[in-house]
């Protein structure tokens, strides 16, 4: 447990994405010194602002580079790998990032002395997936569990928030076409969690003895069909829409043709992804594990997405 925030600094990896950087300016209000760990670190001067100095810095890391993640651990009580990965290109490929680059930061941690790690990953995280996404983010559990077992490991559904990717894209779309095509039937049941929850739980997971060694699955309080989802952004626009479900062997063609661009907008694990549920275990332990009771999107989405 971290208790003694005025010495304590919070390594953060991937803390200028979008969940790392709510991470990053919630930790910054609990009083904690933050250190972000990431490939350039100008990027992160947008979180370096006036009211925080001193109890922040920027430093480069690149987890598949064992040196440079060690020397953002030195003298830190704690770090949080938040660095997502969604699409593989050279030098670049989801074993790269989340199995080795994972396991790197979990040895390293444990080399330092880090009390306290946190690993973010994905419900639904199983080996024998389909999806090269999915596999890897199980195996970088298992490395990370292994090199570091006192790691807490959070399986995140769909995260949501100002600036996320999964309502601003389902808004664009809305407001672009006419007609708006179904992965399947869009029945794939989604249970996106608020950033903020997510940021607030993994504060608590510092803060709680009982949460070394956990598996958490953070969700929100509903879950919801991809139509449902479609729906209420229409909804929320005020503009309704033709939804027209095709099958998910359209997909999987499109995105095998649309792989051989440097950022194709669809991939095949993508697909992948949306053909099962992505909704928590209610045998697991959740935010609510946590003292944090699930935000729903009803009372957020809607405030950005006007």
């Amino acid at each position: 447990m971290i208790q003694t925030m005025a010495d304590a600094v919070i390594t953060i990896f991937g803390g200028t994405g979008f969940l790392g950087s709510a991470l990053v300016k919630r930790l910054l209000t609990e009083g904690y010194r933050v250190r972000v760990a990431v490939r350039d670190p100008d990027k992160a001067k947008t979180l370096l602002d006036e009211e925080h100095s001193g109890r922040i810095e920027a430093v480069s890391a690149d987890v598949r580079d064992r040196g440079s993640v060690a020397k953002a651990l030195t003298e830190a009580a704690a770090a949080v790998n938040a660095v997502g990965h969604y699409v593989e290109h050279k030098g670049a490929s989801f074993h790269d990032i989340h199995v080795r680059g994972a396991e790197n930061l979990a040895r390293e941690a444990s080399r330092a002395g880090v009390t306290r790690l946190i690993h973010l990953s994905g419900i639904g995280a199983e080996l024998g997936s389909a999806s090269r996404y999915i596999r890897a983010r199980a195996e970088g559990e298992l490395a990370v569990k292994d090199a570091f077992p006192g790691a807490t490991l959070f399986r995140l559904s769909v995260v949501f928030g100002p600036g996320d990717a999964l309502f601003r894209s389902l808004a664009n779309m809305v407001r672009r076409l006419p007609a708006i095509p179904l992965f399947g039937r869009g029945e794939t049941l989604l249970q996106p969690v608020y950033v903020m929850d997510v940021a607030d739980a993994a504060v608590a997971a510092l803060q709680r003895t009982e949460a070394k060694g956990m598996l958490y699955e953070l969700g929100g309080p509903k879950a919801y069909s991809y139509r449902a989802l479609v729906e209420f952004v229409g909804k929320e626009l005020h503009r309704k829409r033709v939804l027209i479900p095709l099958p998910f062997l359209f997909w999987e063609t499109a995105a095998a043709l649309l792989g051989v661009m440097p950022s194709p907008p669809l991939t095949r694990d993508q697909v992948a992804l949306l053909k099962q549920d992505n909704i928590v275990n209610p045998s697991r332990p959740g935010l609510k594990d946590l003292g944090i009771e699930p935000t729903s999107l009803e009372k957020v989405v809607p405030l950005y997405l006007a």
